[in-house]
C-alpha cells in the first residue's frame, strides 16, 4: 500500500486507485488525446500543467482535472502528479466555507487564478509518480525542476 503522510487510510487506498486509473497518462500523447491540453510554462516545484477543461471542477478522484509533467532528461516528459480544482463559490479570497477535501486532505486555497481568466479556486496536488520529501499531497515538490 502507498503510504501518504497526511492522508487517511481510506485516502491512501483511493490514491492507489488513482495511480491505476491514470496509468495510461504516463504517455503525454494519451493525455492530449483524452482532452488534457498544455497550459503555461513549467512551474518550478510543479512542472508543466496539462488541464482537461471539460473535467475542471467535477471532483472525480479517478479523473483528475490536470496532470503535471517534468522533463525526463531525454527530450520528453514524465508524469509526476495529478491535480484537482474547485472554483470558489463566492470568488472571495477572504472566505473558505466551501473548501473541499479529498483523500483525507483539505484543498489549498482559496487562491487567485494562475492564468488570465482563471477564477479564484482551490486545488490539490498528488505527486504519485515523483518522490516528494514534503509528502505526496504537498502543494510543491522541489524534486520537480524546470529546464
Amino acid at each position: 500500500m502507498l503510504t501518504i503522510s497526511g492522508a487517511s487510510a481510506a485516502g491512501q487506498r483511493d490514491l492507489a486507485q488513482v495511480r491505476q486509473a491514470t496509468a495510461q497518462y504516463h504517455d503525454v500523447d494519451a493525455a492530449i488525446a483524452a482532452g488534457y491540453v498544455p497550459v503555461g510554462d513549467c512551474v518550478p516545484g510543479m512542472g508543466y500543467h496539462y488541464v482537461n477543461f471539460s473535467q475542471f471542477g467535477h471532483m472525480d478522484p479517478l479523473v483528475p482535472d490536470a496532470f503535471t509533467y517534468a522533463s525526463d532528461g531525454a527530450g520528453g516528459l514524465q508524469l509526476v502528479a495529478a491535480e484537482w480544482f474547485k472554483v470558489d463559490a463566492d470568488q472571495s479570497l477572504a472566505t473558505d466555507d466551501d473548501r473541499p477535501t479529498m483523500f483525507g486532505k483539505a484543498f489549498d486555497g482559496p487562491m487567485p487564478g494562475h492564468e488570465p481568466g482563471m477564477p479564484v479556486h482551490y486545488d490539490l496536488h498528488a505527486y504519485l509518480w515523483q518522490g516528494n520529501p514534503d509528502g505526496v499531497l504537498a502543494t510543491f515538490n522541489w524534486n520537480v525542476t524546470c529546464p
